[in-house]
């Protein structure tokens, strides 16, 4: 029997908007150091540095958007940014 005075937080484990969290942050993370690799870099590549920007803004909406997700759809978003993660590192 459970006490009403204990909020019930059984629901709460988080381990899949913790991993989507972390993968969507490794992603954010690639994403800034390439920003500032290419404006460090002797003749920046402006259309590059959008490029890169507005994929890191995507990744940060998809980030935000795990504070209300569901586990299903936060292990999809973990799924594609775990892909993501991947193919950035082998580029």
């Amino acid at each position: 029997m459970s006490d009403p005075d204990i909020p019930d937080f059984s629901g709460l484990e988080g381990g899949d908007e913790q991993q989507a969290a972390g993968i969507v942050r490794d992603v954010v993370l690639w994403y800034n150091t390439r920003i500032a690799a290419e404006h460090n870099a002797p003749v920046p590549d402006e259309e590059r540095i959008e490029e890169l920007r507005q994929a890191r803004q995507a990744a940060l909406a998809d980030q935000a958007q795990l504070a209300t997700a569901d586990p299903e759809e936060a292990a999809q978003i973990a799924a594609v940014y775990a892909a993501r993660l991947k193919e950035l590192n082998e580029s």
